[in-house]
């Protein structure tokens, strides 16, 4: 069994500026993921959004041993990390083709093998 991370960033502000027709449109696309997941025999293992970006909290370290916290998202960047799915699977390549047709509706993901 292996485990995979599938990340989805997207330009929040946009998001947010979209009709609602548009926001159940990807609705819709995330509960036809989670039908073809299941259909493939991959187990969701954890699913969830993220709260805003700017509602996180950045730390790195200072040089010395401790940290600089601050509020707001790591970077600038015109997208984020706007939610994930945890998915374990004892078939990687029916979860790419999977991933591919969800990316194929419209969906920008990013997926990820967790090392071993």
């Amino acid at each position: 069994m292996s485990r995979y991370l599938i990340l989805l960033p997207a330009p929040e502000a946009e998001w947010a500026a979209l009709p609602p027709e548009e926001h159940e449109k990807g609705r819709a696309s995330h509960a036809q993921f989670h039908e073809d997941l299941r259909e493939g025999g991959h187990t969701l293992a954890a699913v969830g959004p993220l709260e805003p970006s700017d509602q996180a909290v950045s730390m790195r370290p200072d040089g010395t041993g401790a940290a600089v916290v601050t509020d707001g998202p790591f970077s600038e960047t015109a997208e984020q990390v706007v939610g994930f799915y945890l998915v374990d699977t004892e078939d990687g390549d029916d979860l790419r083709a999977t991933c591919e047709r969800f990316a194929g509706r419209g969906e920008h993901i990013e997926l990820r093998r967790l090392a071993e």
